[in-house]
């Protein structure tokens, strides 16, 4: 028979335990030729298929704990820690835009990212699959002021009407002419 004393140990346990596993259930893995717990390089380039998810997902929780905005310029990878901002590059057309990292996935085969609605759009991503990408890791104060005058952009020329010129002016930001 178990004393108050035991069975309140063993809740104590069970709780630390159930805590521990929280805490590094979601931190993923290490991508490979890094240090456990390092940061990405700058610079660092990974080829592959983007994906895209909107309207079903608007407003839930991410992977980390915020709310997912179809409309901003993030994105889902499987390794990259939170908030490490990358430059999205679409092969099939060259387009590029930055995104920040803010959840997990994609989880099938071939993908290496998720973009938000508003990023996959302006990349010019076809409307029910993928398209062929690279990512490549910024320098941290480098991609969140690109980040921000992109945001910028996309609230004075909204989503879905982008022209040559729009990207003429994305590529030279991303300059940083």
């Amino acid at each position: 028979m178990r004393t108050p004393a035991r069975l309140a140990e063993v809740v104590a346990v069970a709780a630390m335990a159930a805590m521990l596993a929280a805490a590094t259930g979601c931190a993923g893995r290490t991508p490979p030729g890094a240090a456990p717990g390092s940061p990405p390089r700058p610079g660092s380039l990974q080829r592959g298929n983007a994906s895209w998810y909107g309207p079903t997902f608007h407003g839930k929780t991410t992977a980390n704990g915020e709310r997912y905005n179809m409309l901003d310029l993030t994105a889902a990878h499987r390794t990259l820690p939170f908030d490490t901002c990358v430059r999205v590059t679409n092969l099939a057309n060259s387009r590029a835009l930055v995104v920040r990292i803010n959840d997990r996935g994609p989880f099938v085969r071939g993908r290496i990212i998720d973009l938000s609605y508003t990023a996959a759009k302006i990349l010019d991503l076809p409307e029910n699959g993928t398209g062929p990408v690279t990512l490549e890791v910024l320098e941290v104060d480098e991609g969140r002021r690109l980040l921000d005058r992109q945001r910028e952009m996309v609230r004075r020329k909204g989503v879905k009407r982008w022209t040559e010129r729009d990207f003429a002016e994305l590529a030279a930001a991303q300059r940083g002419s």
